[in-house]
């Protein structure tokens, strides 16, 4: 199992990015996708994930509306639009894969994820 993150860098706030997570080694829809960040001095939190079997989503409250998660399961690739970025959302972060089912169980616990990816830094300047 491999998860590749992509598309970290360094923005202003109220600026935008794109994550990508390209996922290989296992059967997509197999398992559902999401991403975690950690800030400098704080927790990982999982504040996102998909369900890759039927595009169900499921935010944490602080990036609802500001971040949209999606799949492209023909490419095993799932994306994360970021709008409106705070300096508060200076993290690396990480996409992971949780078993396909698990998404809106324990998608935003980061201690249920089975597999990691490395991480991106995104960095939001003020």
């Amino acid at each position: 199992v491999q998860l590749q993150a992509s598309g970290g860098g360094l923005v202003q706030a109220g600026g935008s990015l794109r994550l990508s997570c390209a996922a290989s080694g296992f059967v997509f829809e197999n398992y559902d996708i999401g991403w975690i960040r950690q800030a400098p001095g704080k927790e990982r939190e999982a504040f996102s994930c998909i369900s890759t079997s039927d595009g169900s989503t499921y935010y944490i409250d602080s990036v609802k509306g500001r971040f949209t998660i999606s799949s492209d399961n023909a490419k095993s690739t799932v994306y994360l639009q970021m709008n409106s970025l705070k300096p508060e959302d200076t993290a690396v972060y990480y996409c992971a894969a949780i078993l396909a089912g698990r998404a809106g169980i324990a998608g935003l616990d980061h201690r249920s994820y089975d597999y990691w990816g490395q991480g991106t830094l995104v960095t939001v300047s003020s």
